[in-house]
């Protein structure tokens, strides 16, 4: 078994809203243990928080739908969907139960597993670039829909601990992608100041 690279975070790590959790997950450690690939991991560099009814750029801002369910869900699960046609992205369910709340992941720093990162994107000229963006990390992590809901305690996905705190002055910015409308303007994005895996798309609203 492959050694680990840190403590799972726990239940409660995530049973707060989006906007508490998203900061302190920078620099912790997304894991995927492979059935046939064998391990990946990367040091999460960059975030966005997503707060539901609260948030019009939240998939869950009309409610609860078929495609949406795991969000409303319980806390520390993966809510997986897909975009553009083309993308999926990944996110962690934050909050209680019954409440949406989740903080999308954008970006992450390789720490285990770079040739298997490799192999799954070939146009990936530098290494800086097999995560740093939302569908570039859930192609090199090998996250598709078949993960949404996946517990994040027991599945083969974690989030975990290695002792690397989050940086205490966090960039912060309006998120990306994200342009008109109440609450898109709103600095609900947070990166690890000079980290070169943090994505180069523009934030919206500003």
């Amino acid at each position: 078994m492959a050694r680990a690279l840190g403590r799972a975070l726990p239940r409660s790590f995530y049973r707060r809203d989006s906007r508490e959790v998203a900061p302190l997950l920078l620099n912790k450690v997304l894991v995927h243990d492979h059935p046939t690939d064998g391990r990946v991991a990367g040091r999460l560099v960059e975030v966005e928080a997503y707060a539901g009814a609260d948030d019009p750029g939240s998939h869950g801002f009309r409610g609860e739908t078929a495609r949406t369910a795991t969000m409303f869900g319980e806390p520390g699960h993966l809510y997986v969907y897909f975009t553009y046609g083309m993308h999926w992205c990944v996110n962690v369910v934050t909050g209680d139960a019954g409440v949406c709340s989740a903080v999308l992941l954008r970006a992450a720093a390789p720490v285990a597993g770079v040739d298997t990162m490799r192999a799954r994107r070939l146009k990936s000229r530098r290494d800086r670039d097999l995560c740093s963006g939302p569908a570039k990390l859930t192609q090199a992590f090998a996250l598709r829909g078949g993960h949404d809901g996946i517990d994040l305690l027991r599945g083969s996905v974690r989030l975990v601990d290695d002792g690397t705190p989050p940086p205490v002055r966090p960039g912060n910015t309006a998120r990306v992608g994200l342009a008109t409308g109440k609450g898109d303007r709103e600095r609900w994005r947070w990166y690890v100041v000079g980290d070169e895996n943090v994505s180069r798309a523009r934030p919206g609203g500003g």
